[in-house]
């Protein structure tokens, strides 16, 4: 890799040519910390580099800890996900049952020369579970 370090006033640059491992290094920095590759090269030229505020160790094991405790409570979510899954589905196939029965219903109400019945409630109720 190659930087060129120009001055802010003036004409002098330098030109370094970086051994690969090096640059290799510094992409992989970049990448991890989400910092352009370019402003990587100034801080590790400058020198900005900041310490650590507390033990590093200590943190990664709370990390290590928690990450173990998110996944204990995403296998018990999982399964009652699943479950509500299968809930839901089972409700929009007797909402569509309802609404055929509720249809066929109408339709002898009119055979028999019967006033339809409107039920909005019953109505909202299996628009609601053919959505979710």
């Amino acid at each position: 890799m190659k930087v060129i370090i120009k001055p802010e006033k003036g004409f002098g640059k330098i030109e370094v040519e970086l051994y690969e491992e090096l640059s290799e290094k510094l992409k992989r920095l970049s990448e991890r910390y989400g910092v352009p590759l370019k402003r990587a090269v100034e801080i590790a030229l400058t020198g900005e580099f900041r310490e650590p505020a507390g033990e590093l160790e200590e943190l990664e094991r709370k990390v290590r800890e928690l990450e173990e405790k998110t996944w204990k409570l995403e296998k018990e979510y999982s399964s009652l996900r699943f479950k509500a899954y299968g809930l839901s589905e089972d409700n929009k196939v007797l909402a569509i049952e309802l609404s055929g029965l509720i249809a066929e219903n109408n339709q002898l109400r009119r055979f028999l020369r019967m006033k339809p019945e409107r039920n909005l409630k019953l109505r909202k109720l299996i628009s609601y579970y053919l959505q979710g």
